[in-house]
């Protein structure tokens, strides 16, 4: 009975291990599908967060300053810089390597139900909803 008792605790082992390989992080920074930001992502609140931590344009370009959220409709916050901007609200587990949410789209400075899924080590899918008009790019890991 021991024999059969470590055999399985062998199996069990390994099956664990097999499923723990096969998840996906989205910890990390990533490059939209554009390249014209990068995004940290990391845990945090059971979840996950991101923000702008780069810019291929830092700056405006009628001003010379940093760009700001300038698209939010509310006045306080359309003064916030990009750098830092935080652009998930509430994204929690929905599943194996996803995460399900909201997004914040500083071009149009409208929130979205959304979703992040951990396509790869090096691929993340993230999508976006509008009623039934959904749509998504995918991020690459960047190496910053």
């Amino acid at each position: 009975m021991n024999t059969r008792f470590a055999t399985l605790i062998v199996l069990l082992a390994a099956l664990l291990g097999a499923t723990a390989a096969q998840a996906q992080s989205a910890d990390g920074t990533w490059l939209t599908q554009a390249g014209d930001a990068r995004v940290k992502i990391s845990k945090c609140s059971g979840g996950i967060c991101g923000h702008i931590v780069w810019l291929r344009e830092p700056t405006d370009t009628a001003t010379g300053q940093p760009a700001t959220d300038s698209k939010n409709p509310n006045p306080a916050l359309a003064k916030r810089p990009m750098i830092g901007l935080p652009l998930f609200s509430g994204m929690q587990p929905a599943g194996p390597n996803k995460w399900s949410g909201q997004i914040y789209n500083a071009d149009d400075g409208s929130t979205y139900a959304s979703s992040v899924t951990a396509i790869s080590a090096d691929s993340l899918r993230v999508e976006g909803c509008v009623g039934a008009l959904c749509g998504g790019e995918t991020w690459t890991r960047s190496g910053r």
